[in-house]
């Protein structure tokens, strides 16, 4: 029988063992929202780099978009940040191009979990297409928080209760971690309204002072994107989804 486990913070990653599993990349606000949101909205593909001088060279040899994000505001030099909505408009068309993007917590989360057998992107939005990915691998499964800058974050976590919840229902394993148990516990008591469950989250406050409440109501819909599976390919972020068709 396949387990579930989460890790709170990519800090702890040295306590797993990545080889032989799914590693399952949440950031909720906004990194992982904003990828699954890119190509959902027609991005070919997506390079997630741990610097901005990676996210600027990248820019210049794949002659995409750049995005990136510094303490939850826009670097300045690069045509996006790290905002679901900048992908969300009609005069700045995205389709076809690729996507480089470094921001704060969530490519660094990402790039320390390569060791896994399978690398994907979740989030709210595309809960769907992240636990039929996992069911059909059969492996265990290890959701990577990104966390703050090395702390906790709780939209991160219920997240991974939710899709416990899901491969629970598939005979996945989910009660014999402590970390998936509380994320489960977490996930029961903010379901019922989970954006008003998580304006209690550090995170939404701070995104919240900078004006950013848009993207948090954006990035707690659940499967507005339920087809869109970012699974890491060689170098690179695709829609494994788009590409089994």
């Amino acid at each position: 029988m396949p387990s579930l486990d989460l890790c709170f913070s990519p800090e702890l990653l040295p306590l797993y063992e990545l080889r032989g599993k799914v590693a399952v990349i949440v950031d909720i606000l906004r990194a992982s929202s904003t990828i699954v949101t890119a190509l959902g909205e027609g991005v070919s593909q997506v390079f997630p780099v741990a610097s901005l001088e990676e996210c600027a060279a990248y820019g210049q040899q794949y002659g995409g978009l750049t995005a990136a994000e510094r303490d939850g505001l826009p670097a300045p030099g690069f045509d996006l940040g790290n905002s679901p909505f900048g992908f969300l408009d009609a005069a700045r068309p995205v389709r076809g191009q690729a996507l480089i993007i470094s921001t704060t917590n969530g490519t660094t989360a990402l790039r320390r979990s390569l060791a896994a057998e399978a690398v994907v992107v979740g989030a709210f939005l595309n809960l769907a297409a992240v636990a039929d990915f996992c069911q059909r691998q059969q492996r265990d499964v290890l959701v990577v928080c990104a966390g703050w800058k090395g702390r906790f974050c709780l939209e991160d976590t219920v997240f991974g209760g939710a899709l416990a919840e899901r491969l629970a229902a598939q005979g996945f394993d989910v009660r014999s971690s402590d970390a998936t148990l509380a994320a489960l516990h977490l996930w029961e008591q903010g379901r019922a309204d989970l954006p008003a469950y998580l304006l209690q989250s550090a995170h939404v406050r701070r995104l919240n002072s900078l004006e950013a409440s848009q993207d948090f109501e954006f990035c707690l819909q659940i499967d507005a994107y339920a087809n869109v599976l970012p699974l890491w390919q060689e170098d690179r972020l695709v829609d494994a989804a788009l590409n089994a068709e």
